[in-house]
């Protein structure tokens, strides 16, 4: 649905991306993470034709950013990170403003209204001023925009900047409902943001592409380990060398100690536990949990985004 292949922007002298390259599958929500300043709405401003790459190549739909501007521009709804709102309109006016600006026709004006206010929920609001509501409720305006001419892609940048708590789990559950249908590419430096919503993760740091994948596939790919959470009671000093014995092991942590029990956080190279778990009973100690615990995306992401300065 979206290729994208080498893109290069540079203003002046300055390199805003170098050769970002992804690609997003139909109905895919993908994830374009990375610190303020990384690229990720300059990347977003080339995909949208607002403006064009230095270098470099990309296919929105179906159709060249270069060659056919205009059929991509008619195929994708965008969410700028300030909404393009007219405070003194009415959500209805603005609404059928918008889609009579994007050549929604006239006997698909009514039903093209009606059906993106009903998936941005804007139906208690719809005959306000815009310039009244809540900053929550003007972001969901500006989704309702973005979907006015039912796009195949959706291209969100920064779309829960502002918001409070409640209004933006509202917007992630939003975003959610409409992938599937929808193609989505989601701009955001907030990790939660895209553990939420996304089912893959393009990260982006200093206008390059420093990893793509999953969630999931990012902690394996990253570490090559995986984390155990061990709780057992018992004496230390047997606990301990009972761990050292095994070379899978690479790291442990030990948690504080509390009535009795002893808690470590170990990273191992492969699977373990079955042996692990027989190990402990038969040195003679308790073992109350045994399981795995994932990376955050938190962790992987100031690992990806900052060891070029700990270098």
């Amino acid at each position: 649905m979206i290729e994208v292949k080498n893109l290069t922007r540079y203003y002046g002298d300055k390199m805003a991306i170098r050769d970002v390259s992804f690609t997003v599958q139909k109905g895919e929500v993908l994830g374009l993470l990375g610190p303020n300043g990384a690229g990720k709405t300059t990347t977003m401003r080339i995909l949208t034709c607002y403006m064009p790459p230095t270098s470099g190549e990309a296919r929105v739909a179906g159709y060249d950013i270069w060659e056919q501007p205009l059929e991509v521009k008619k195929r994708l709804g965008y969410l700028p990170e300030n909404p393009p709102l007219y405070n003194d309109l009415r959500v209805s006016e603005y609404l059928e403003f918008v889609a009579r600006i994007k050549e929604v026709p006239s006997n698909k004006l009514k039903s093209a209204i009606s059906s993106a206010v009903e998936k941005a929920g804007l139906t208690e609001v719809y005959r306000q001023v815009i310039g009244s509501l809540s900053k929550g409720f003007k972001q969901r305006v500006g989704l309702a925009q973005a979907l006015l001419n039912e796009p195949e892609v959706l291209i969100l940048d920064e779309p829960t900047v502002g918001l409070d708590p409640r209004q933006i789990i509202e917007i992630r559950e939003l975003i959610k409902s409409l992938g599937g249908e929808h193609t989505i590419i989601l701009s955001t430096h907030i990790l939660p943001e895209v553990e939420m919503t996304c089912g893959r993760v393009v990260i982006i740091n200093k206008g390059e592409v420093v990893a793509e994948d999953t969630p999931e596939g990012l902690t394996r790919r990253l570490k090559g380990t995986e984390r155990l959470v061990i709780e057992m009671d018992g004496d230390g000093e047997v606990a301990e060398k009972v761990l050292q014995k095994f070379p899978e092991i690479t790291a442990i942590q030990k948690e504080a100690q509390k009535n009795g029990h002893i808690r470590y956080t170990i990273e191992v190279t492969s699977d373990i536990r079955r042996d692990l778990a027989r190990a402990i009973v038969d040195n003679g100690l308790g073992l109350y949990e045994l399981r795995t615990e994932s990376y955050s995306l938190e962790e992987i992401f100031l690992d990806l985004t900052t060891k070029e300065e700990v270098a």
